[in-house]
């Protein structure tokens, strides 16, 4: 059969989309692009914000719409977290965010039952009990076509609980894809031909943590690092308490990983910090920058900020805006508070819309601005770039700094190659360089 899937949310429903394609492929179906005709359209739902929830809504009601006589199946975090709505929308497939093998045999039972009828037949279910979950779902290693980086999930779900996320309800406890099959995964990617391999999960800082083995995050990342020499490794999204002295000299020592790190700060305030309950304050966060910098030379340090989160005053959102620029990051993702419904900070007193708004706004304000510095600090460095694709400017090839900003040179079939760039200028957005010999 053909199958289309469409995919909303972060790196890890990107990964486990890929996966399910890899198993598609080897089950004999044809995957083919969300916009062409398909036998069956998979909407791999996000529920991080309420604004995920209403894309994840409308990708089924417009497949549905367009395409009335294909099978149409949901999974994800917003039919795990929201399954009462998800099954209004009248799916004939309904699956969660796990048992992603189980829920393709019920996307092919659905196809072949829809053939045999000639018309729909009743709704399949499989959404399972996510605090139940205890072992890591092993799924198939695999980039989509055409890539240069590979996702290789090595952790999921999440025991931190902060008050403003849905997603430890979706994912449940922390499990750990195990070292050695995390090593043979990323073996199988280098012979796909990846030049890059991102080490990704849900709190990926938290890996091993199940497998009580006195392993850690490290560990993980040295084993993999062995296993496949010459190509890069890149880190999701960290909690600060990974970053300590340790961490830094062993993690530098690896020739191969990239010196972007992704903290997680959520906010710039401890009051803010306390109320969203997370489990660091800013002098703890501020140190692993420091760490960061005093043993990678010029890393980039990103992270993600929500702005108006129930209960944040106008001194308090000043003293966020003073840490970020203390802490000078190569680029931020900023998001003003969103509700979620069953969330403790759901039921907090909360900051009007239109004020949040203003205090993102005011945030990527500064955002943009230490990018620009970040960059411009860049110019007359020379970078192995991995290149990805031609630019929508005609006769520019773009690729990616280990830092991972952005790079364009003149030239062409440059595709999945690494070569040296000297940078000469930067815009505020991306680098521009002359390839070297």
């Amino acid at each position: 059969m053909k199958v289309a899937i469409y995919t909303l949310g972060c790196k890890v429903n990107q990964y486990e989309t890929q996966a399910m394609e890899q198993e598609l492929r080897a089950r004999g179906h044809e995957i083919v692009p969300f916009s062409q005709e398909a036998d069956a359209y998979v909407v791999n739902t996000c529920s991080v914000t309420a604004a995920s929830d209403q894309k994840s809504r409308q990708a089924v009601h417009r497949v549905r719409r367009e395409r009335p006589g294909a099978v149409v199946a949901v999974c994800g975090c917003y039919s795990q977290t929201h399954a009462a709505e998800a099954r209004k929308l009248g799916a004939d497939v309904l699956g969660g965010a796990g048992d992603r093998m189980g829920f393709l045999s019920l996307l092919e039972r659905a196809v072949w039952e829809r053939a045999a009828s000639g018309g729909r037949s009743a709704p399949l279910e499989a959404v399972d009990p996510p605090f139940k979950r205890r072992h890591f779902e092993w799924l198939p290693a695999g980039g989509l076509e055409g890539r240069t980086r590979a996702l290789l999930k090595v952790e999921d779900g999440c025991s931190n609980f902060c008050s403003y996320c849905i997603i430890p309800y979706a994912r449940g406890p922390v499990r750990s894809l195990p070292m050695g099959e995390a090593a043979v995964q990323a073996l199988e990617l280098k012979n796909q031909g990846y030049q890059e391999i991102v080490l990704t999960g849900i709190e990926i800082s938290s890996w091993g943590r199940d497998l009580c083995q006195g392993t850690a995050l490290i560990d993980l990342l040295e084993a993999v690092s062995a296993a496949v020499p010459g190509v890069r490794l890149r880190l999701g999204s960290l909690e600060p308490r990974t970053v300590t002295e340790e961490f830094c000299e062993r993690a530098a020592a690896l020739p191969d990983l990239c010196p972007q790190f992704h903290l997680s700060l959520q906010s710039g305030c401890d009051a803010t910090l306390k109320r969203m309950r997370r489990k660091y304050g800013t002098a703890r966060f501020l140190q692993s920058v420091e760490l960061l910098n005093r043993h990678f030379r010029r890393p980039a340090v990103t992270t993600d900020l929500i702005t108006g989160f129930p209960g944040e005053t106008e001194a308090e959102f000043a003293e966020t805006l003073a840490f970020i620029r203390r802490c000078g990051f190569a680029r931020m993702h900023v998001f003003p508070y969103s509700e979620r419904p069953g969330t403790p900070a759901a039921d907090m007193e909360q900051v009007p819309k239109s004020l949040r708004a203003d205090r993102a706004r005011r945030a990527a304000e500064a955002a943009a601005d230490m990018r620009r510095a970040y960059l411009e600090g860049c110019v007359g460095e020379t970078y192995d770039v991995l290149f990805e694709q031609p630019n929508r400017e005609a006769g520019f090839f773009l690729g990616h700094a280990p830092n991972y900003a952005e790079v364009l040179v003149k030239g062409e079939d440059l595709h999945n190659r690494v070569r040296p760039v000297h940078v000469t200028r930067t815009d505020g957005e991306a680098l521009f360089g002359e390839l070297e010999e």
